[in-house]
């Protein structure tokens, strides 16, 4: 798998290092290696994109009400569950949001759960990653948080209830959703490189009884990380679209 993984960045590489170091130069990025800035995180990203959006398409293709099959009864429960936690969640209108929700949760088990791969660490132990994810939550539920209240009804709940407070308390606000980004950012890079830190050492310390083990470990970890990740993206989106602040 890890010879595959190369080669699928070697290919990457060849066919686009140049168009994605010319875009990095102009965003004021210097990569360390301009004649391969695509390295293997990014490269399993596409990969779990590709095969993400293969999924779905064949999902969509194949629905059927009397015979649904395993790969619609999987995604089912998926949308079933995403929409449960929507609906409890952010409460009236959270149906729109489910499908952003379902995406990260699938997207970001699947980074996690690359770490169980022989000799590949979890995509999101690399920061750029949930990084790169909280970014987009941040955008969307502040562009929903807009679209719900308006540009000015939604600042106003930045300055709190008391106008006189509001100089102090609008920019304590301000700094509090910069602050989420870091937030979600770090918690699910942390957890998974020390999961994978974790399991190194373990395996390398007593072979023979560590891989059910840890590599157990690591799967709970991948699923409870990404599981809070989509749950504080929800918070996060359900106190913006509220009008009650």
């Amino acid at each position: 798998m890890l010879s595959l993984l190369v080669a699928l960045t070697r290919l990457l590489n060849h066919l686009f290092a140049a168009p994605v170091t010319a875009v990095m130069l102009k965003l004021g990025i210097h990569p360390a290696q301009p004649a391969s800035p695509i390295n293997r995180a990014l490269a399993l990203e596409i990969l779990i994109a590709v095969a993400m959006l293969a999924f779905f398409a064949l999902v969509g293709s194949t629905l059927s009400v009397e015979r649904p099959g395993s790969v619609q009864q999987l995604a089912e429960i998926v949308h079933e569950f995403v929409s449960n936690q929507g609906e409890s969640i952010i409460g009236h209108g959270y149906e729109p949001h489910v499908a952003i929700a379902t995406v990260v949760l699938v997207f970001l088990l699947c980074c996690n759960f690359t770490g169980l791969l022989p000799g590949i660490d979890s995509v999101t132990s690399d920061p750029v990653v949930p990084l790169g994810v909280a970014l987009i939550v941040f955008v969307y539920y502040h562009w929903n948080g807009i679209r719900a209240q308006g540009l000015w009804g939604y600042i106003k709940h930045f300055a709190g209830p008391v106008w006189w407070i509001a100089p102090l308390l609008f920019p304590i606000e301000i700094i509090s959703h910069l602050a989420r980004i870091m937030s979600l950012t770090i918690r699910l890079y942390a957890n998974m490189l020390a999961s994978d830190l974790l399991t190194l050492i373990c395996f390398s310390m007593v072979p023979a009884i560590a891989p059910a083990a840890f590599l157990g470990m690591h799967a709970v970890v991948a699923l409870i990380q990404a599981y809070v990740f989509m749950l504080l993206s929800m918070i996060y989106l359900g106190m913006a679209v509220s009008h009650e602040h």
